[in-house]
């Protein structure tokens, strides 16, 4: 409010000078000095006969005296040159006076009329005076107009763009409005309300973390127990000859291995989201591509060309994960035999692994390295459409590639691309 009081008295004041400044510059001054008129003519009374020498007088101001039939006996030497007649001084707007000698006029004095002369004067004082008013309402105005833009124009604009930031999520733009100014404890209000809402985001996104970092290490802890049902169920195979209880074993064997693979999977998911989808590259014999196809290779189904000599650069692990869900894939979608091919391709090792299925169509090849995509032929099979995808970052990871092709009815090739040394 004080600064509302301060505005309307700071605009009282200025109307005010306005109005004074107007008042003094066009008041009106004295229009006729009747004694001073009243002089002239005695003057020219007492020189009527002879008029020229008037102009040894002090008139301080213009005369032409015309005798009583209106003609021009003396022109004072400040006197209009074409101007011969009493008529031609009253259509020029002169005051002409009378003399008069025993109550007859003898002749006539005409000067400029002091009034015109005042008029004038007002008129050019109320022009000078509009001038000065218009220039201390504009300087005003231009005053006040700088003063709203800075105090309140830019404050609204500020405070705009700071809602448009918070629209869009970014919290980390604070408002910078300065505390004096109007808005200022309303700045200040929406700061803090910034702050909360970054600070509630930051809890909301631990909180998060924490949720993925637990899912991460109940996947990894869920193998543990499985890869030792695995074992029992290998172990029992071994130990027992009824044919009802090795298919008992076996169905139990499998649903074990597809936890295994769903909590692969998972943990895979989370680590990816977490961004600890990590790799380690190092070099390495191209000969332990051929020892992690035979780890996979569970069913035996995998027939394998010679494996080039040379050294490749990549992360066994990460590697062997990928080899795993290309033979996994293969083995749940396609269940035919597999053929693995080596061969050098601009700087990389090229492995193709590929199957005997019914193939994918060509417009969805590039689908399916996509997040949780899974094709026709995936109906009634267990799985979240992840494992390509996770091979693919890897591979990218690892500086190579993979890539589907395939024909309808002649397979499935996936194709990695690993850089060599």
């Amino acid at each position: 409010m004080k600064r509302y009081r301060t505005i309307l008295l700071t605009a009282a004041a200025v109307f005010l000078i306005c109005f004074g400044l107007f008042a003094w510059i066009t008041k009106p001054q004295s229009r006729r000095d009747m004694l001073r008129l009243n002089d002239l003519a005695q003057t020219v009374r007492a020189y009527r006969t002879h008029p020229e020498d008037l102009d040894g007088c002090q008139l301080d101001t213009a005369l032409l005296v015309f005798n009583s039939e209106g003609f021009l006996i003396y022109a004072s030497p400040d006197a209009p040159d074409s101007v011969r007649t009493l008529s031609e001084a009253l259509g020029i707007g002169w005051l002409c006076i009378p003399v008069t000698d025993q109550g007859t006029i003898c002749c006539t004095a005409a000067i400029p009329d002091p009034a015109e002369r005042t008029l004038a004067a007002s008129r050019r004082n109320l022009l000078t005076g509009f001038g000065v008013v218009f220039a201390v309402m504009m300087l005003t105005a231009v005053s006040v107009w700088l003063w709203l833009r800075r105090r309140v124009i830019m404050p609204f604009r500020n405070m705009r763009k700071f809602a448009e930031n918070i629209a869009q999520g970014n919290l980390d733009e604070p408002l910078l409005i300065e505390q004096n100014h109007l808005f200022g404890s309303f700045a200040e209000s929406f700061d803090i309300m910034r702050e909360e809402l970054r600070a509630a985001r930051q809890r909301e996104e631990m909180l998060k973390a924490r949720e993925k970092e637990m899912i991460a290490a109940l996947s990894h802890d869920i193998k543990t127990p499985v890869t030792g049902i695995k074992l029992i169920c290998e172990l029992l195979c071994v130990r027992t000859e009824d044919a009802y209880l090795r298919g008992k074993i076996g169905s139990i064997s499998a649903k074990a291995e597809q936890i295994n693979l769903l909590a692969n999977d998972l943990l895979n998911t989370t680590l990816d989201t977490l961004g600890e989808l990590n790799v380690s590259c190092q070099d390495m014999p191209a000969g332990v591509l051929a020892e992690l196809i035979r780890e996979h290779d569970t069913r035996s189904l995998v027939t394998a060309d010679a494996v080039p000599e040379c050294l490749i650069c990549a992360d066994r692990n990460r590697l062997s994960q990928v080899i795993g869900n290309i033979i996994s894939n293969s083995y749940k979608y396609a269940d035919t035999p597999i053929t693995v091919r080596y061969a050098f391709s601009d700087g990389f090792l090229s492995v193709s692994i590929s199957d005997q299925g019914n193939g994918i169509p060509e417009e969805d090849l590039p689908k399916l390295t996509q997040k949780y995509y899974r094709g026709e032929n995936a109906d009634g099979k267990d799985g979240s459409g992840l494992g390509l995808y996770i091979s693919c970052v890897l591979m990218e990871k690892m500086n190579g590639a993979l890539c589907c092709s395939s024909g309808q009815g002649n397979g499935l090739t996936v194709t990695l691309l690993i850089p060599l040394s």
